[in-house]
C-alpha cells in the first residue's frame, strides 16, 4: 500500500504534466477529449463510469489514477457504501494484489473526504 497522500499526489501529476500539456498541446487535447466523450452520462451513469474506472485503476494498480478517480466519485456523490460494494468486486477478481489496493483506495477515500 502507497504511503503518500492522494490530494496531493494528484496535485503533483497535474503540475508535472504542466509542461507536457503545453509541449504536446494535440495530443493532450485528444486524450481530454477522449475523457470527458468515455465519462459523460449516458445510458451508463457518469457515477457507474467512475465507479468502473476506479475498478481499472485499482486492478492496474496505479495509485494516481485511484487518486483521481476516487476524488471524482465523491464529487459525484457517491456513498461509502457504494464504493465500497466496489471493492469488494475488486477483491474478488484481484484476490490479494486487489485487496491490498483496496486497502490504497480506501485511503485515498479518507484523503479527499476530509479535503
Amino acid at each position: 500500500m502507497s504511503t503518500f497522500e492522494h490530494a496531493e499526489l494528484t496535485q503533483k501529476i497535474n503540475t508535472n504534466l504542466a509542461t507536457f500539456r503545453k509541449s504536446q498541446t494535440e495530443a493532450m487535447q485528444g486524450f481530454g477529449q477522449l475523457a470527458r466523450a468515455a465519462m459523460a452520462e449516458g445510458n451508463v451513469s457518469a457515477k457507474h463510469k467512475e465507479l468502473i474506472a476506479t475498478a481499472i485503476g485499482i486492478s492496474q494498480r496505479c495509485s494516481g489514477c485511484i487518486g483521481f478517480h476516487v476524488k471524482a466519485l465523491q464529487k459525484l456523490g457517491c456513498t461509502k457504501a457504494e464504493f465500497e460494494e466496489m471493492l469488494a468486486v475488486c477483491v474478488y477478481m484481484g484476490g490479494g494484489p486487489g485487496l491490498m489496493y483496496v486497502a490504497e483506495a480506501l485511503q485515498a477515500w479518507d484523503d479527499f473526504a476530509s479535503a
